[in-house]
């Protein structure tokens, strides 16, 4: 069923996972201005921040709380952290570079050689125990200085400090790590333009959607820039891109209905159909037009795109969702699910959970462009309980990840090209979309809670075992 070469692992982000936002000579991110707000006080807009907010945090950082500079302190604690991984057996451990630990500023003259030479050590740490390095370029923490002055993606002055900064790490690392990821989630700015681009809408001239599609529009040219910097520096290294994949169903056999799922699966496969085809798809023209979504596209862009395609998919599946009918088609592509499911179990945080999606999804995905597929997150946050003696009984983790590998499992052998599975969050970190310590999803406990409280220290769940079981038997043991 896998191959033998099959890379199991664990994926993570260095914004969530990290810490050391003060050392090291990094630089300040835009993950490091968002505040933990306690849930019954949160709004809409957690990931969203001003410009007047950023102002004052950076001023007053003592009357905040902000979980991403902390992270789990991986910083400071990747050698014990490896070591477990390797415990488990990990083939593969899908990491990022923080962009700010190498140019500080995003538009600095050169790289920060201290930062540099930490991601030498992580993967020289990673190397000698046999695992690979998949590596995301952005997983949301951009330089803060590019989106105070330049907006972030919407400049093109960020694609341009974006580029400077991938030919740099991949000239530096081409030895160390093969495979590469260019942006994480990218599909994530129809949410969250300042998560996913370090945009703010309140300092654009566009209205919103256009300004949301021209961030997307300068990540795809970004995007290809970077794919053909690495192909340039080492024809052997490998670039992906990564969009959150929500598989659609429409609610009844109506027509309208299965139209609705059709239009809004569009709106998702876009971003892989413009970096794996290198064209923007035809069904877009439309959308643009009956939107008033105008686009700036400089003379080569197009030409470009073509250019850079990237050589693999990558995707985070957590849940599909399913589509009634709506005549309003500019709230469509709403990455959380607003129809509860009959048929499917909600998490804790009220995400369907759907292995048999999983399945469907996977063979979608390689009907349509019969590239290789990587799975880049896959995972259950829950509330984790710690007992006196050290372990956690997540059974409920257990369950949810051996359903949706033994799904895996069937798509493979459906025909369907996946090389590798990387479950979020191997070890305890911070949510991205809440700023959570005690949204878990690791197989490793990390004793910290969603104030920074804690000794930091590290144990083994139930899961941890299980997972060492998984791997040592390639996918054939998941009980």
């Amino acid at each position: 069923m896998f191959s033998k070469n099959f890379l199991w692992g664990g994926a993570s982000a260095a914004c969530q996972l990290e810490g050391g936002f003060d050392q090291g000579g990094r630089g300040l991110a835009t993950t490091d201005m968002i505040n933990f707000i306690p849930k019954e006080l949160r709004g809409e807009s957690i990931l969203e921040v001003t410009a007047d907010e950023i102002k004052y945090r950076k001023e007053h950082p003592e009357e905040f709380n902000f979980p991403k500079r902390r992270g789990i302190d991986f910083y400071n604690h990747y050698k014990e952290d490896i070591k477990l991984f390797a415990e488990m057996g990990f083939k593969v451990f899908r990491m990022s570079i923080s962009w700010p630990r190498i140019y500080p500023n995003g538009i600095d003259e050169r790289p920060n050689e201290e930062g540099l030479k930490f991601y030498d050590d992580v993967f020289d740490e990673l190397h000698k125990y046999g695992i690979e390095p998949l590596v995301t370029l952005l997983h949301y923490d951009i330089p803060l200085y590019l989106t105070e002055h330049y907006n972030g993606f919407e400049s093109r002055v960020t694609v341009e400090c974006f580029k400077k900064y991938a030919k740099t790490v991949f000239t530096r690392y081409q030895n160390k790590v093969k495979y590469w990821l260019t942006f994480n989630e990218i599909n994530m700015v129809l949410m969250s333009p300042y998560c996913c681009c370090g945009a703010l809408i309140e300092k654009t001239t566009k209205n919103e959607l256009s300004f949301k599609y021209q961030c997307t529009h300068n990540q795809f040219v970004a995007s290809a820039l970077a794919v053909k910097e690495a192909h340039a520096i080492n024809k052997d290294l490998q670039v992906g891109c990564m969009v959150c994949r929500l598989e659609k169903y429409p609610y009844s056999s109506n027509p309208l209905d299965v139209y609705q799922s059709m239009f809004e699966d569009h709106l998702n496969y876009f971003y892989i159909d413009v970096q794996v085809k290198g064209e923007y798809p035809y069904y877009m023209d439309r959308y643009f037009k009956e939107n008033n979504i105008c686009i700036d596209i400089e003379p080569g862009d197009l030409e470009l795109i073509k250019e850079g395609c990237v050589d693999f998919i990558s995707i985070s599946y957590y849940m599909t969702y399913v589509c009634k009918y709506n005549p309003d088609t500019k709230d469509a592509g709403n990455l959380i699910a607003q129809i509860k499911n009959p048929y499917l179990e909600n998490s804790e945080w009220g995400w369907p959970m759907d292995p048999m999606g999983f399945r469907i999804t996977l063979n979608n995905l390689y009907d349509r462009y019969h590239k290789p597929i990587f799975i880049a997150e896959n995972g259950l946050g829950a509330y984790d309980k710690i007992n006196e003696n050290g372990t956690v009984h997540d059974s409920y983790r257990i369950d949810y990840l051996k359903k949706h590998i033994e799904q895996l499992g069937e798509a493979i052998k459906d025909g369907v090209d996946v090389f590798g599975y990387a479950s979020w969050g191997p070890i305890d970190i911070v949510s991205n979309s809440t700023s959570e310590m005690s949204k878990r999803y690791g197989y490793i406990y990390v004793d910290a809670d969603d104030y920074g409280k804690g000794t930091f220290n590290r144990f083994k769940k139930d899961s941890f075992y299980w997972y060492k079981k998984v791997i040592a038997s390639n996918g054939q043991d998941i009980e």
